[in-house]
């Protein structure tokens, strides 16, 4: 996914998106382009630039993240990193009323064949369990589906469904990690004055998650 968007005053007003595939290269600069544009000729302030943090791919967040420093640099603001498993459950949190209150969300990231990179949170957000890469089986995620309803999203999640195979299980579909869903986060993170340090600050690539994970998992 590649995507640029603008919010003032809560309400996002420049939006762009690219789905056809790893474009990141080619597209994100043009949507950048367009969206400093759009501010300066709205004569909206630029006062925070929040950029997807991981995990994800290598080049994609490279690419994103420079881009983001580039523009803190240029136009001296601050940077902001929102986690891509928490940008995931944004939009099921605001548009899915359906889900009870006492159950548990959980994106995921396709990590190929039955891996995925996950995490498990309540419905305020708060982590039950933090980033595993999670090699699903019918087990992985019993014991809290044993406990109460878990709604599973992402574009790792449909894959897992045959697998996980629980009662309690439920498939919330076309959930994707986009910039105009950042401004919740990032707003949380500037009313907490959690800024990045723009000269030294990495995203969670999915190379360095695999390095450190145990060997048994390899």
């Amino acid at each position: 996914m590649c995507s640029v968007a603008v919010s003032n005053d809560a309400e996002c007003v420049f939006n762009k998106e690219d789905h056809s595939g790893p474009n990141h290269a080619v597209k994100l600069g043009v949507f950048i382009d367009e969206a400093l544009s759009f501010i300066d000729n709205h004569a909206i302030p630029l006062d925070y630039v929040a950029v997807s943090s991981g995990p994800g791919s290598y080049t994609g967040l490279r690419i994103g993240v420079s881009m983001a420093k580039g523009i803190c640099y240029g136009r001296g603001v601050k940077l902001l990193s929102v986690p891509t498993l928490e940008l995931l459950c944004v939009p099921v949190l605001l548009h899915h009323e359906e889900i009870e209150d006492n159950a548990l969300i959980v994106p995921m990231l396709d990590a190929r064949r039955m891996e995925v990179y996950a995490e498990v949170f309540d419905r305020a957000l708060r982590p039950v369990r933090g980033i595993h890469s999670d090699i699903v089986d019918e087990n992985t995620y019993k014991e809290y589906l044993d406990k109460g309803p878990v709604y599973f999203f992402g574009n790792g999640a449909a894959k897992c469904m045959k697998t996980i195979n629980h009662p309690n299980a439920h498939l919330i579909e076309d959930i994707e990690p986009l910039a105009k869903n950042m401004y919740p986060l990032a707003a949380k993170h500037v009313a907490q004055e959690k800024f990045e340090d723009v000269a030294y600050f990495v995203p969670f690539y999915l190379k360095d998650f695999v390095a450190k994970k145990p060997k048994k998992l390899l």
